[in-house]
């Protein structure tokens, strides 16, 4: 089975609120096929930067994932950006909801 990951903003929201969209995207995903990789972290660990810590997480999970989701608010979330140009530059698909496809043609 083919293994995909989410790449969703989270910054500013409450687990509830993350979890409430990682499950809407599960769903699809499973309904289409994919393993869904879970890089929603609830640890924290002590280091200086605790979203740089787990950005690193993800991005060693996308290592061994056939493909990348971009929720909905990507363009404007930092993490979710590097995640999009690793997954960009060492060839991972890369799936974008038809909302956002217009403003990331727009940034480029």
């Amino acid at each position: 089975m083919k293994k995909v990951m989410i790449s969703q903003p989270m910054k500013g929201l409450t687990d509830e609120q993350i979890k409430k969209v990682r499950v809407e995207a599960i769903e699809k995903l499973q309904a289409d096929g994919y393993e869904v990789v879970d890089n929603f972290f609830t640890d924290v660990p002590e280091v200086k930067n605790i979203p740089l810590y787990h950005l690193a997480k993800s991005i060693l999970m996308l290592a061994d994932c056939d493909a990348l989701y971009m929720c909905e608010g990507w363009t404007k979330a930092r993490g979710c950006l590097i995640e999009y140009e690793c997954a960009v530059k060492y060839g991972i698909k890369v799936f974008i909801p038809e909302h956002d496809k217009t403003r990331q043609q727009d940034k480029e």
